[in-house]
């Protein structure tokens, strides 16, 4: 598999830290040309300063790579963003935000790219879901949420785009040792009707996160799925995940439900 990234034009989005800085130096290390976009550069690859909500920027960069390396062989969306709190108190500007970057800023970029590579005859889209768009994590909803809705996207484009040789596949990370737990956004304005369940879910899933897998791990799957000829509809990363998620697919969802529940 390493010969067949050789060459090839990479671009990730939010490859500064994290899973996508990591996908990042696997793609380069195989021989990969790799370019990131990012809000800011990256000292380690080829970068474009691109804020990827802004349609106009995305298609500028998608055009200024297109210029220099002449075509994008593979799109990774990988940049995003966490907010906690009670659904019920969280200011719909913040839902928006979180919306705007895991959501349409992942759609912008496939809106620039697919042309591109239906033009040249192919390529590879990898979109960066999570375990938390199979399993929805109360007050974290609209993290799970846009999520889902980039799942969903993934296996509609999968059809969609087939007939192009253009291949998509979702990669779900469980949970993952990255800045992204300090760079969450906590809603302020939770209502004392929760008590502390908000806080104690919370502590959860950042000790969840803190003690989590290295990066590295899903950057292999990031890697394969954009490599391989006939990638999944999805693949979840982590072991104990992908039996979670088995789980939850052959269990009551009430019963999955009630267990989240009590986890969180």
């Amino acid at each position: 598999m390493p010969e067949r990234a050789k060459d090839k034009v990479v671009v990730i989005t939010g490859a500064t830290a994290g899973i996508g800085r990591a996908a990042a130096a696997m793609f380069k290390a195989r021989g990969a040309k790799v370019v990131c976009l990012a809000r800011r550069r990256s000292e380690e690859f080829d970068s474009i300063q691109t804020d990827i909500t802004d349609r106009d920027a995305v298609n500028a960069a998608v055009s200024e790579i297109v210029k220099k390396y002449g075509r994008i062989d593979v799109l990774v969306n990988n940049a995003g963003m966490g907010i906690s709190g009670a659904a019920e108190d969280t200011d719909q500007a913040a839902v928006r935000k979180i919306f705007e970057l895991n959501f349409f800023g992942a759609l912008n970029m496939v809106q620039a790219v697919v042309p591109v590579m239906r033009s040249q005859g192919g390529g590879s889209i990898v979109n960066v879901s999570s375990v938390a768009a199979e399993l929805a994590i109360p007050f974290q909803s609209f993290y799970s949420a846009t999520k889902a809705a980039l799942s969903s996207l993934s296996a509609a484009l999968r059809n969609e785009l087939r007939p192009f040789g253009i291949k998509v596949t979702a990669v779900l990370p469980g949970d993952v040792k990255t800045d992204f737990t300090s760079s969450r956004e906590k809603n302020a304005a939770d209502d004392p009707a929760y008590g502390d369940r908000i806080a104690k879910s919370v502590a959860v899933m950042e000790r969840d996160e803190r003690n989590g897998m290295s990066p590295d791990v899903i950057a292999k799957l990031i890697v394969r799925g954009a490599l391989e000829k006939n990638p999944p509809v999805s693949r979840v990363g982590g072991a104990k995940y992908v039996l979670l998620v088995r789980l939850a697919h052959m269990l009551p969802k009430r019963l999955v439900s009630y267990i989240l529940g009590k986890l969180y």
